[in-house]
């Protein structure tokens, strides 16, 4: 209370003392969060500390438990995170086709395809990708992208028919 007191003197309004990072650290360590996200999760604690007083909502009566339950949470969706991003890997990984068929042919297409997306337009490239590698639908693509449906679609197609002249100038297909 008196170190509180004498941060608020300072002009330092920091919502948690050093033993109360120190816990929230070990809460966040105990609950499998890497050594590198540790800063991040504590920081965390302190926003949300300071977002409930802003809303003006009284202080908890133990700061110390509160910012533990906290961490405990953060520690939680650290990892429900982590678990999202397994699968959104797998998923990719699964996309892939897992034997290439070896020969000139498939390697020769397979450069054509590479300097072909390479000399697309950026707009052009970008909803290629998305709709053939990554297996967005058209609207994903122009939700991820904060776009209309119809330009995605535009784009698409643009892209497409300027990739297969590409390949059929080039005499690859």
């Amino acid at each position: 209370m008196l170190r509180r007191k004498a941060r608020r003197a300072q002009g330092t309004d920091d919502p948690l003392d050093a033993a109360q990072e120190r816990r929230v650290r070990a809460v966040l360590a105990l609950g499998g969060v890497p050594q590198a996200d540790l800063p991040d999760g504590v920081q965390q604690v302190r926003l949300r500390l300071l977002e409930r007083a802003a809303k003006g909502d009284e202080a908890p009566r133990d700061v110390s438990a509160w910012a533990a339950v906290v961490a405990s949470n953060l520690a939680m969706d650290w990892h429900r995170a982590k678990r999202r991003q397994e699968r959104l890997g797998e998923r990719l990984a699964s996309l892939r086709p897992l034997e290439h068929p070896s020969g000139e042919d498939t390697s020769v297409l397979s450069v054509a395809v590479a300097q072909g997306l390479d000399e697309l337009p950026d707009q052009h490239r970008q909803v290629l990708v998305l709709r053939f590698f990554a297996d967005l639908p058209v609207r994903g693509i122009a939700a991820e992208l904060g776009i209309p449906e119809g330009t995605v679609k535009s784009r698409l197609h643009s892209a497409v028919r300027a990739l297969r002249d590409r390949l059929h100038e080039d005499e690859v297909v």
